[in-house]
């Protein structure tokens, strides 16, 4: 095979890694970092060049005076930080090793494949989260317990309208909502005691943590377009719930 096709193949095996990383929530000069290396790690590539915002990839390399460039679309956002340690281990070890592309590829594609923690498991610890954020703002037991049962029912509702491809606005809003609505009932029928803990504890599990810590370091290592679109990503996503909270709220005091 000519230096050419191998380094097009190379290219694409990068950019592979890279939406992996994307996709599950990793930063994006951690992305540009992996691919840069491990395009850089094969002595035929001369030139090795990235470009990644949140919602995509550019990639340039060069091999005997061409230059080969790549774009990847990302779409789907999710969190998983298990496919983003297995890719970074292969990374590692196609960069110190005389691994072949095509072997690359196959490990990529079984890392890409990797399932997830069950929906199940999520529901379950999203409650358990939701419980434990009340009691830290000084609820109840009893708000502990209606958090924890609220928390399933939000996680569920999120990941049912997720599966739909509901945009994250309003995905986030209704969750937001039906904590809400819940929370004033189970204060009504004495299961809890704190309206407010048990909000708060409930909402905890739709909040954009992993985009607002990806935002400030991104900004902090001076990537401010990437760090602007999370930011912003972010603040949707917060005003969102705080959108589907206070409607309901207002809804309850008698406004409107």
């Amino acid at each position: 095979m000519s230096r050419k096709k191998e380094a097009n193949k190379l290219l694409s095996m990068a950019i592979l890694a890279g939406k992996i990383m994307l996709e599950n929530g990793a930063e994006t000069y951690r992305v540009e970092d992996t691919i840069t290396r491990i395009c850089k790690s094969r002595d035929y590539v001369t030139y090795a060049e990235p470009f990644v915002i949140p919602t995509g990839i550019l990639m340039a390399i060069g091999c005997e005076d061409d230059i080969m460039t790549y774009i990847q679309r990302t779409k789907s956002k999710t969190t998983d930080l298990n496919k983003i340690t297995l890719v970074n281990e292969f990374s590692r070890n196609f960069v110190n090793s005389h691994m072949s592309v095509d072997e690359g590829f196959e490990c990529l594609k079984k890392i890409d494949e990797v399932k997830a923690y069950s929906s199940i498991i999520n529901i379950i610890f999203g409650g358990i989260a939701g419980g434990f954020f009340s009691l830290l703002f000084g609820g109840t037991f009893k708000d502990f317990v209606s958090a924890f049962l609220i928390s399933i029912i939000v996680v569920t509702t999120s990941k049912m309208l997720s599966k739909i491809n509901m945009i994250y606005f309003i995905n986030n809003f209704v969750a937001a909502a039906i904590a809400t609505i819940f929370a004033i009932l189970t204060v009504k029928i004495g299961l809890g005691n704190n309206m407010d803990r048990i909000i708060i504890g409930t909402i905890m599990p739709l909040v954009p943590g992993l985009a607002i810590t990806n935002a400030t370091r991104d900004s902090m290592l001076g990537d401010f377009l990437a760090g602007m679109s999370r930011g912003i990503e972010a603040i949707i996503v917060a005003l969102s719930i705080a959108f589907g909270v206070g409607l309901i709220l207002v809804l309850y005091h008698g406004g409107i």
